[in-house]
């Protein structure tokens, strides 16, 4: 006698009737239903991420830069080159039992304010950059760096220092970077043309500095915090991946006629690249109670 071998293809009828036999043996018709699920792993809460946020903080090791990316659960921490082994794993012993929620990256070149003595404004020996002008009232003024506005209390338009732009009245490094200066010299002209806006993560922006001109590039990440080498913590930074160099330094970050940030400090150079961080401008603008026009 030949036997004939059947092959039972997952159609619904077949389906049906393995689940009758199943049934009439008292077996569980749930084994008969696919493969089970499997548990996709836990991500972090979001208090979960908060609290690693801040843990890197906590770590004060100079010389990286770190931002939540709730996207993929992950705080994402870029170290320069200065960072050692040992310093990145203080990084992680300080997140303790939540270590595997970090993504550490590494950066050419060193996290710095970029301040140089040379043009554009200068003062006191500094030069740094325009950012943009602003106005309350009938009074003119200009933003640029706070690491720079802590530096230099009067700002002149040359280096020799004759001709006046006027003083520093406000400036906060570190924590936040921005500086205001008053316009006390009425024969200078301060054009506008922009409007302020917030930048978001993959726009195309241009900064415009004094010691490299205008370049573009993307941002990157947004509310970064950033621990400058020998010089403090700023916070709620713009990331993005257009070069800087000393002395663009409060150039202005835009895209479009919408005003963005104020160059703050960064890594590389012109050359090579690099990584660079913007103070939000909007949060300038708020604090001084200015316009843009």
């Amino acid at each position: 006698m030949r036997f004939t071998r059947t092959t039972i293809r997952p159609g619904s009828a077949s389906k049906a009737r393995l689940i009758a036999l199943a049934a009439g043996l008292g077996l569980a018709t749930s084994t008969l239903a696919g493969p089970a699920a499997v548990a996709a792993p836990d991500r972090p809460t979001v208090a979960e991420l908060a609290t690693v946020h801040a843990a890197v903080g906590k770590a004060d090791v100079d010389g990286v830069a770190w931002y939540t990316d709730t996207a993929t659960g992950k705080v994402v921490v870029t170290a320069d080159s200065t960072v050692s082994a040992a310093e990145l794993a203080q990084v992680r012993a300080a997140a303790g039992a939540d270590k595997d929620a970090l993504t550490v990256k590494r950066a050419a070149g060193v996290f710095k304010p970029l301040l140089a003595s040379g043009d554009a404004i200068y003062g006191s020996g500094y030069r740094c950059s325009v950012g943009f002008n602003v106005r309350s009232g009938s009074q003119y003024y200009l933003l640029t760096a706070g690491h720079c506005g802590n530096s230099v209390p009067t700002w002149y338009t040359n280096s020799a220092q004759t001709t006046l732009v006027g003083a520093t009245v406000g400036s906060s490094f570190p924590g936040n970077d921005y500086a205001i200066v008053r316009y006390d010299n009425t024969s200078l002209s301060h054009p506008g043309g922009y409007t302020a806006g917030n930048a978001y993560v993959g726009q195309r922006v241009t900064r415009d500095g004094s010691t490299t001109g205008v370049h573009s590039g993307t941002v990157t990440a947004l509310n970064v915090s950033v621990n400058y080498q020998g010089s403090g913590t700023v916070r709620g930074m713009i990331q993005t991946n257009v070069c800087a160099e000393p002395g663009d330094s409060g150039g202005a970050l835009y895209s479009g006629s919408t005003a963005l940030g104020i160059t703050s400090g960064g890594s590389g150079n012109c050359s090579s690249g690099g990584t660079t961080f913007f103070q939000p401008v909007t949060e300038a603008l708020s604090a001084y109670g200015v316009s843009i026009y």
